[in-house]
């Protein structure tokens, strides 16, 4: 029963952030106008998948919180969430494409960080990373070929 308890924070916290860092820098004509290499996906893949993931994140951020709000684990899923909730104002709002990887890869190193520090925590947190690292794998790959094309 606790995670009931501290769940609903979690889920305000990134899922409420998530969607208002998205509203407020969301994606508009300086992002239409750019190259983009031939794997980029639709725009309308973005909101669903991002809504799952921030939903996993959620559960994962609860669920180790619970464990151990003091633990390693716990530390890089503050820091990845500051991470994620940077990278949408400097690429999408300041236009800056190379800060914006940077950004990128150390969330990408802080998610996989994660996933090993939770799995003696909570293996099931640490699963939960595996598809929000290979999401950030691919918006990486991205980021680096937008920023090549243009």
């Amino acid at each position: 029963m606790p995670l009931l308890r501290v769940l609903p924070f979690f889920l305000i916290l990134v899922v409420g952030g998530g969607l208002v860092i998205g509203y407020v820098t969301a994606p508009g004509i300086w992002y239409a106008g750019l190259n983009k290499p031939a794997f980029n996906p639709p725009d309308w893949v973005f909101a669903p998948t991002w809504s799952v993931l921030y939903v996993l994140i959620a559960v994962a951020g609860a669920r180790v919180w619970l464990r151990g709000r003091r633990e390693l684990a716990m530390r890089l899923w503050w820091l990845q969430l500051v991470l994620n909730f940077a990278w949408s104002p400097v690429f999408f709002s300041l236009h800056m494409i190379g800060p914006a990887l940077v950004i990128i890869l150390l969330l990408l190193a802080t998610v996989i960080a994660f996933i090993i520090a939770s799995w003696r925590v909570d293996r099931l947190s640490a699963l939960m990373f595996l598809p929000y690292a290979a999401w950030v794998l691919f918006a990486g790959l991205l980021n680096g070929a937008i920023l090549l094309l243009n």
